[in-house]
């Protein structure tokens, strides 16, 4: 049945179009540049059309040679994994995340003890550099956990979340606020404007407040976990993502302020390479964060809750006082 399949050509095929380099598929290899391009060539004649476009100093993959791409990099990925889970004495697995540095902060980082407890034997590597990674041609990242209103129609998909953004404070900050309005308003300066352009006005005219007309101070931060911190510290209200917050809201270090005031944000989704998400470390990572961000979900609406009873018992003490 694969008698005729030319199975080195594909491997060389397969490096090459990963890395979009015949003298790095070589040295991968460990064959010459000159080896890669006659097994390609090969390869093309077996197939009778192009896999690559030869271009001064690149090479770029055809429609054909995508196609066959990313089909063969999922099967290869599978026989790789399926050999591997089949040597005795396996060696602690290693998986690789690209997230941002705020999510890995403020969410990811916080819960990872418990996949740990539950996966002694997989260690998990952040990736949190800003670029987005190319999953189809970046092997060494397993996953990327993407805050994006984009759809990732040619990866495995998980969506955990969807964000929206509202206004927090210390709780000393928010008691204020029933006898004076906020001097100082925090914000976030983002790489991607469109994901959090204008924010503090939406949520201003959403609320009917009128705080930006007396013209507050008004600080903006690069990351959101210094923005965190900044209103822990009681430096002032911040208008942040009600997931990122989660962690400092249920332990009571930020109290939301209006909580049922939310803007609109994009989502949260863990993409893989298609096939790679059958790889057992990998499909365990997937149902762990499936799990805690249906878990997270919960605790966002118990902590506003909390709140709510809170608020409610304090009118209803100072009404009796009254």
């Amino acid at each position: 049945m694969f008698a005729t399949l030319p199975l080195n050509a594909l491997r060389a095929f397969e490096s090459a179009a990963r890395l979009l380099s015949f003298k790095a598929a070589a040295q991968e290899l460990s064959v010459t540049p000159t080896a890669v391009s006659h097994q390609i060539r090969a390869l093309e004649t077996w197939l009778g059309l192009s896999l690559f476009e030869r271009l001064p100093r690149q090479v770029r993959l055809t429609e054909g040679g995508q196609r066959l791409f990313h089909s063969l990099h999922g099967a290869l990925l599978e026989v790789a994994q399926s050999v591997d889970s089949l040597r005795p004495q396996r060696s602690t697995s290693h998986l690789t995340i690209s997230t941002t540095a705020a999510f890995a902060a403020l969410w990811l980082v916080p819960r990872l003890g418990r996949f740990y407890a539950r996966h002694p034997n997989i260690n998990v590597r952040l990736d949190t550099h800003c670029e987005v990674i190319d999953l189809h041609q970046d092997a060494s990242v397993d996953m990327v956990v993407r805050y994006s209103l984009d759809n990732y129609s040619n990866l495995y998909g998980l969506c955990l979340f969807d964000e929206s953004f509202g206004v927090y404070g210390s709780p000393e900050q928010i008691a204020a606020l029933a006898t004076r309005q906020p001097t100082t308003l925090i914000s976030v300066r983002w790489h991607n404007t469109k994901l959090y352009a204008h924010g503090w006005d939406a949520w201003c005219a959403q609320a009917g407040e009128t705080w930006l007309t007396h013209q507050p101070c008004i600080r903006e931060y690069d990351e959101e976990h210094y923005a965190l911190q900044a209103a822990i510290a009681g430096q002032g209200l911040v208008l942040a993502s009600n997931v990122l917050v989660s962690e400092s809201v249920a332990s009571g270090l930020l109290v939301a302020y209006r909580p049922h005031v939310q803007v609109n944000g994009a989502g949260y989704s863990a993409l893989c390479v298609p096939g790679r998400e059958r790889h057992p470390p990998v499909r365990a990572l997937f149902k762990w964060l499936e799990e805690e961000a249906r878990q997270s979900g919960h605790a966002l609406t118990s902590s506003l809750k909390l709140f709510q009873d809170r608020v409610a018992q304090s009118q209803s003490d100072h009404a009796g006082r009254a």
